[in-house]
């Protein structure tokens, strides 16, 4: 903690000669594209896209997950992709899973979150069971955790299509969405090739 603490005392002193680019900041945002993904702390965005500030506005959820569309839920989720969409126009949006998910182990393996209800109930919002009172463990996704991450990546860019707002503007042509996959112990970036389940590289 000390050492965040240190860099976040000295950050004005580090970016003195980038006062310019700081100021034009402070005037608004228009990212480049909104980028959704886990709250993992290996999982840095900025750091293997090479995004600078004000490029990138970010949802970080557990799992990456993006609940289906519910009208009159309160949700932050939600929110934050309303207001991406609509007030900042984004022309893009990417759903980046990782390889070693603790919330992807937590969907083919119920024991790894069974002493943590709230975990539960956020990933029983993933999308991959057919019906909520058949058993908690996930049907169907298979063994292979990095497959199993990949087809939950194209599981929310699914429920992404559910919310109308976004749902307009990709039938207009004003809105693409990514399906991503990062290796943490490589760097690797995978992308979901468009009308296929396969992932291949950047």
């Amino acid at each position: 903690m000390h050492a965040l603490i240190e860099h976040a005392r000295t950050f004005p002193e580090k970016i003195a000669d980038r006062q310019e680019e700081f100021a034009r900041l402070a005037g608004g945002q228009q990212p480049q594209a909104l980028f959704i993904s886990c709250s993992d702390s290996r999982v840095v965005p900025s750091l293997f896209t090479g995004a600078r500030p004000g490029d990138l506005f970010e949802l970080r959820t557990a799992g990456n997950i993006v609940p289906p569309y519910r009208g009159q839920a309160a949700c932050g989720v939600a929110g934050s992709l309303e207001f991406a969409v609509q007030a900042l126009q984004v022309p893009d949006i990417i759903v980046c899973g990782h390889s070693h998910c603790g919330a992807v182990q937590g969907l083919m393996r119920e024991q790894n979150v069974q002493t943590m209800p709230l975990v539960r109930r956020w990933l029983a919002r993933a999308g991959h069971r057919a019906r909520t009172d058949e058993p908690w463990q996930t049907q169907g996704l298979g063994e292979d955790p990095t497959e199993v991450t990949q087809q939950h990546v194209l599981t929310q860019l699914d429920h992404l299509r559910s919310y109308p707002f976004i749902a307009r503007r990709l039938s207009s042509g004003r809105l693409r969405l990514h399906g991503w996959y990062y290796t943490v112990e490589t760097g690797e970036v995978l992308f979901a090739m468009p009308g296929t389940r396969a992932f291949k590289p950047l």
